[in-house]
């Protein structure tokens, strides 16, 4: 079994305040239910996240407050998630409850659907704390981690776009 490097947990205020905070906001001509079944589907994330190998909802359906899931990177690499806000169809907000790797004090994200003028807003923030001895090495990557987690934001919505047009 490998060793899991428990994080604290994280609310609501913490994705907003958090050292960073990394948001994406994309408007698409797919509906907020749409959006919602690919961000929910169980093969949420590992269909359009490069780098994500696997996501499992270790949870029964229906989904809420208190679900949770496991998401893989790789052969090394796995997340063990706590969702602690579930707005059914509109929003849903998690925390990071323990790594297979160290370096993360907290890690959350928060991802919120609305209706818009052409269809919905994807607004997908992704909140981070370091360890001390991480930290100058999670600043140095910022620019990376903005253009990896807006490549997930955009291919959720280029994945809803594609099932929805089939």
């Amino acid at each position: 079994m490998k060793r899991k490097f428990p994080l604290a947990a994280a609310d609501a205020d913490f994705i907003r305040s958090a050292p960073p905070v990394i948001t994406h906001r994309i408007e698409s001509e797919a509906t907020c239910e749409s959006m919602w079944q690919t961000l929910t589907s169980d093969g949420a994330l590992a269909s359009w996240a490069h780098g994500i190998t696997g996501a499992d909802w270790t949870s029964a359906r229906p989904f809420g407050i208190g679900t949770t899931r496991t998401v893989r990177a790789g052969a090394l690499a796995a997340l063990n998630e706590r969702f602690f806000r579930w707005d059914e169809g509109n929003r849903m907000s998690f925390y990071v409850e323990s790594a297979s790797l160290p370096g993360f004090k907290r890690f959350a994200e928060d991802l919120v659907l609305e209706p818009a003028s052409i269809g919905s807003r994807l607004t997908w923030t992704f909140a981070v704390q370091a360890q001390p001895w991480f930290a100058p090495t999670l600043s140095l990557s910022r620019p990376i981690l903005e253009r990896v987690t807006r490549g997930w934001a955009d291919g959720a919505v280029r994945l809803t776009l594609e099932a929805i047009s089939r």
